[in-house]
C-alpha cells in the first residue's frame, strides 16, 4: 500500500487518482466498500495523509498542491457515493433478508388529545338532538365580544387585566358567545346550535386557571322557548355525558347576555351525592353557566324579541375534562408531555 507522503506531485495525484477509480470499479459489496474508503477517505487514510503533509512543503507549493489534493478528495468523495454497486444493490435487494409474511412493525401511533376527545364529545350529544355547529373568528371585534352582548361600556370584563386587545376595537375573544350574535344576523329563527372554540383570558396561570381555555357554548331561539326546555336540554346533556342516572341542580346567578341566569350543577359522579374531596364534601359539581337570552341580545342579533324568546348555555371543555378524568392541573392539557397524553 502506498503511503501519503509518496505522493507530492500533480502527476502522482493523477496516478492516485487513477488507481481509486479502478479499485472503486472492482467494489462489488459493503465489506470491499469500506475497505475503499477507509484506505482513501479515512482519517488515516491516502487522501487525508496528503493533507496532514502540506506543513512540511514550501509555501509556494503548498497553496496549490492544497487545493489539488482537496479537489481530488471531494471527487473520489462523489464518485464513492455514486458507485455502481449502490445502484445494484438497491435494485435489486437480497430477497433472503426480507420474509413478507412476518408482521408489519409496530410503528408508534397518537391518540386524540383529552380535549378533544371531550370537545366532539360534547358536540356529539347536542348534534344528535338537533344542534347545529357554528364557528367563528378567534379575533373578535369590540362589539361583538361586548356590546351586543349587554355588557356595560365600563364592565371589568373589558379591563386590559382580563383581555387581550389585539387595537383599540379589536381583541382576542373572551368567550364564544360572539358567534351567537353572528349566527342570529345570518340566520332566522329556530336557531338551534352550538359554538365550540378556544378563548383567552389574561388569568394568572395556576393549577386552576390559563391564560386560554376552550369553550362549547349553545343557542336555542324559537316561539314559546322557557326555561323547562333549558331544563330539560341540560338533563338530557347530563345523563348522555355523565351518567343515566345523573340529576342536575339549577341554582340563580347572573350573566349581562342572560336573563334571567342561572348556573347547573351535576350530582357528584365519584361519591354519588354523599360527599367527597372532588366535590368539595357538597355532593354537587358545577359544570356550566346558562339562561334566558337577554332580550337587548336578541335585538343586537336581529331578532324580533316580542316574538321569539331563547335559551344559552356555556361550558369550559377544561374543567368538564378535569372533573371526567380527574385531573388536579389544568397546565397539563398544554404542556404536551407525551406521559401525560398516552394515558387518553
Amino acid at each position: 500500500m502506498l503511503n501519503g507522503p509518496d505522493y507530492q506531485t500533480p502527476q502522482q495525484l493523477d496516478e492516485l487518482e487513477k488507481n481509486a477509480a479502478a479499485e472503486l470499479a472492482a467494489v462489488a459489496d459493503d465489506t470491499a466498500a469500506e475497505a475503499f474508503r477507509v484506505k482513501y477517505l479515512g482519517k488515516k487514510g491516502l487522501l487525508r495523509s496528503l493533507l496532514k503533509g502540506l506543513g512540511s512543503m514550501q509555501p509556494d507549493q503548498r497553496k496549490a498542491f492544497g487545493a489539488r489534493a482537496n479537489s481530488l478528495y471531494a471527487r473520489i468523495e462523489e464518485a464513492f457515493a455514486a458507485a455502481p454497486w449502490r445502484r445494484q444493490a438497491a435494485a435489486q435487494p437480497d430477497a433472503g433478508s426480507f420474509d413478507p409474511t412476518l408482521p408489519a412493525w409496530p410503528l408508534p401511533a397518537g391518540s386524540i388529545h383529552p380535549l378533544s376527545r371531550i370537545c366532539r364529545h360534547i358536540c356529539d350529544i347536542f348534534v344528535s338532538m338537533g344542534f347545529d355547529i357554528a364557528e367563528g373568528p378567534e379575533v373578535e371585534t369590540e362589539y361583538h365580544n361586548f356590546d351586543a352582548l349587554n355588557f356595560p361600556p365600563h364592565h371589568p370584563a373589558r379591563d386590559m387585566q382580563d383581555t387581550f386587545f389585539v387595537s383599540d376595537t379589536l381583541l382576542l375573544r373572551t368567550h364564544t358567545s360572539p358567534v351567537q350574535i353572528r349566527v342570529m344576523k345570518k340566520q332566522k329563527p329556530p336557531i338551534r346550535c352550538i359554538m365550540p372554540g378556544k378563548v383567552y383570558r389574561h388569568e394568572e396561570i395556576s393549577a386552576r386557571s390559563y391564560c386560554m381555555f376552550t369553550q362549547v357554548e349553545g343557542l336555542f331561539i324559537d316561539e314559546n322557548v322557557s326555561m323547562a326546555d333549558l331544563k330539560g336540554t341540560l338533563l338530557a346533556f347530563a345523563q348522555r355525558f355523565f351518567s343515566e342516572k345523573a340529576r342536575i341542580k339549577i341554582r340563580s346567578s347572573f350573566f349581562p347576555f342572560t336573563e334571567p341566569s342561572i348556573e347547573a350543577d351535576v350530582e357528584c359522579f365519584v361519591c354519588g351525592g354523599a360527599g367527597c374531596s372532588v366535590c368539595k364534601h357538597s355532593g354537587w359539581l358545577e359544570i356550566l353557566g346558562a339562561g334566558m337570552v337577554h332580550p337587548r341580545v336578541l335585538a343586537a342579533g336581529g331578532i324580533d324579541k316580542e316574538k321569539y324568546t331563547g335559551f344559552a348555555f356555556g361550558m369550559g371543555v377544561e374543567r368538564i375534562a378535569m372533573l371526567k378524568y380527574r385531573i388536579d392541573d389544568i397546565r397539563l392539557f398544554f404542556e404536551n408531555d407525551v406521559r401525560f397524553l398516552q394515558q387518553f
